[in-house]
């Protein structure tokens, strides 16, 4: 019981993060530090999604999930969860390749815009 609650614990810190790395630039307009801490997680994001790598909370999940009698899964948290929703017939590298690009294209957007916000006159 306790390693399924902590599976679904990484699962939602995993998440969170994919989360926080795709749109936390908003998060910057409202407080400019923030950047400190969404930068590294973007490039982290991107960086796993163009060299095809794992997160390391995934083996983290599949070893507590075996560890509660409940089945792991192959691939990375994208291609169990999102992919699955967004992307039905499964990740392939091409994909990986858009979804690292679409990061950095969505917060090179969203960064421009708060630097364009902040930058105006009243």
């Amino acid at each position: 019981m306790l390693y399924r609650l902590l599976a679904d614990l990484i699962v939602l810190l995993h998440f969170g993060f994919v989360l926080f790395a795709v749109l936390g630039g908003f998060l910057v307009w409202w407080r400019r530090w923030i950047a400190w801490l969404h930068v590294p997680a973007l490039l982290w994001a991107a960086a796993i999604e163009f060299t095809g790598g794992i997160c390391p909370l995934t083996p983290l999940e599949n070893w507590f999930r075996q560890h509660g009698n409940e089945a792991g899964y192959s691939g990375g948290f994208i291609e169990q969860y999102v992919i699955a929703i967004l992307y039905p017939a499964g990740l392939t590298r091409n994909v990986q390749l858009v979804l690292g690009a679409a990061v950095l294209v969505i917060n090179l957007f969203i960064y421009g815009w708060v630097l364009i916000r902040t930058r105006r006159p009243h």
